[in-house]
């Protein structure tokens, strides 16, 4: 399962199955970890590397033990990456909470306005249960929704109930899409998914970043037209 990384290459970073054909189970549970626990793992594929990790799910769980049964290992790794994301969220949680007494205190700046921190709170307040569970399926949104839910103080078990359900919607959609339709087009139609994988990454990124791009786009023309 081990790739030569002698004929490494930087755009290998984007790749998901770089990630899990170099590194197996413990670095692909380290990155679904640090996409909400490290405020710096936004920039870790997601989404399209649990689709490939469903792929890859018999050889990723037999890493830890091999059940001899497809649907039993990628129920164990499924079981192992929705520990992981409730992990990271708590992790991204804490720091947010620790961080947040002094943001509010903090002056503004030309990169911080106390404002979009109370604004960001009032947000929460209305939408915080929503918010925690569909900010698993949005690109770089998911890594700072809990960092923000920690900021504004969101009632911890209340968060956590939240994290727990992102967490599995997330873990079992991705994950079982990318097993069974795997399976599926190989019996039906004798094709093998995995030669043609930087295809299918290309639109799962696209289909999940498309989202956050709208509304980033509609929120600078609302800005603007405020300004004006």
């Amino acid at each position: 399962m081990m790739m030569h990384l002698l004929q490494f290459a930087w755009t290998d970073l984007l790749n998901p199955e770089f990630y899990i054909v170099n590194g197996g189970l413990w670095l692909f549970l380290f990155i679904v970890f640090a996409e909400t626990g490290l405020f710096a793992g936004f920039f870790l594929p997601g989404d399209s590397l649990l689709f490939v990790a469903g792929i890859y799910s018999n050889e990723l769980a037999r890493e830890l033990v091999d059940l001899n049964n497809d649907f039993l290992n990628l129920l164990l790794l499924t079981s192992l990456v929705v520990g992981a994301g409730i992990l990271g969220n708590i992790v991204g949680y804490w720091f947010g909470a620790k961080s947040g007494p002094y943001l509010y205190k903090r002056e503004d700046t030309f990169f911080f306005r106390k404002k979009h921190l109370l604004a960001a709170k009032d947000f929460y307040e209305k939408y915080g249960g929503g918010a925690i569970v569909f900010a698993r399926f949005l690109p770089f949104i998911r890594t700072f929704a809990p960092i923000v839910a920690g900021i504004v103080q969101m009632e911890r078990r209340k968060f956590m109930v939240y994290n727990i359900i992102g967490c599995v919607a997330w873990a079992v959609s991705m994950l079982m899409a990318g097993h069974y339709l795997y399976q599926f087009i190989r019996q039906q139609y004798g094709f093998d998914l995995k030669d043609r994988l930087e295809v299918i990454v290309i639109g799962i990124i696209v289909v999940t970043t498309a989202p956050v791009i709208i509304r980033l786009l509609r929120h600078g023309r609302e800005s603007g037209k405020g300004s004006a």
